[in-house]
């Protein structure tokens, strides 16, 4: 029997990154994070995967954020901080050219909302529930956490879950733009697999360009976010997938894809 606490597969262009500790609502160990930041570096130089989804494994939570059983022994602070610098798989996350989805059930808090954060896309089932709740055990969030959500949600309500450690539900968390979708809990994974499958079938080449563009232009002032988009989109004009998109537009037929 496997002892690795994240299940990994890939099929026709998409991956599934399932957490695999359910016993402890997929708690975020040493372990578990090792694992990721291995499976995210390999994903990075993986042109077989179009996009990858990541969910929790078990019935009640996406991941309820760390094991707080490693919390017991304060660490050195140095070791402590090249530890998580030497496992941070949200940094490789985002040098991941692939869209990332999540697809949330139940519980997201802590450490595992921050990793539903990292992610591109947010699937959310009804009865997922949402929050940085660091604060509660006097600490703040770590894993970008502080910089990644007030990017979706302002400011304001930023600071009120962060400062509160409030659990958002789903529908408020649709609302707020935390999460993109909503859907009932038997739909989570149909839904989120859906939404993968539609967009692997579009050109490799333009998805990564699209995910550059917004992703990197988001840090750039809008002048030269514009620039980038022109420059990305210019560059597409060249590609044999350009081509074969207009021709499988008049000639009324899906298009082949050769990803040059």
């Amino acid at each position: 029997m496997s002892d690795k606490v994240v299940r990994y597969e890939a099929q026709d262009g998409v991956a599934l990154i399932t957490l695999d500790r359910p016993d402890v609502l997929n708690a975020m160990n040493t372990q578990m994070r090792t694992e990721l930041f291995e499976i995210f570096t390999r994903l990075r130089m993986d042109e077989s995967v179009k996009v990858v989804v990541v969910t929790g494994g078990g019935d009640r939570a996406f991941s309820a954020g760390a094991d707080i059983r490693e919390f017991l022994e304060p660490p050195t602070p140095t070791h402590f901080r090249e530890s998580r610098r030497r496992l941070d798989f949200r940094s490789e996350m985002d040098r991941c050219s692939q869209p990332i989805i999540a697809a949330i059930r139940g519980f997201a808090l802590g450490g595992g909302l921050e990793f539903a954060l990292a992610c591109d896309i947010r699937v959310a089932a009804e009865d997922a529930q949402l929050g940085l709740t660091e604060i509660n055990l006097a600490i703040i969030p770590g894993g970008g956490g502080t910089q990644r959500l007030p990017r979706l949600v302002g400011r304001g309500k930023a600071l009120e879950m962060i400062l509160t450690g409030m659990r958002v539900p789903a529908a408020e968390a649709l609302r707020i733009g935390l999460v993109e979708r909503v859907v009932p809990v038997s739909e989570l994974m149909p839904a989120a697999q859906g939404l993968a499958r539609d967009i692997a079938a579009k050109a490799p080449i333009a998805l990564r360009y699209a995910k550059e563009a917004v992703v990197s232009g988001l840090g750039l002032p809008l002048q030269d976010g514009i620039r980038l988009e022109n420059d990305l989109a210019t560059l597409l004009r060249t590609t044999e997938d350009r081509v074969e998109g207009a021709r499988a537009f008049v000639e009324k037929r899906k298009p082949k894809w050769s990803g040059r």
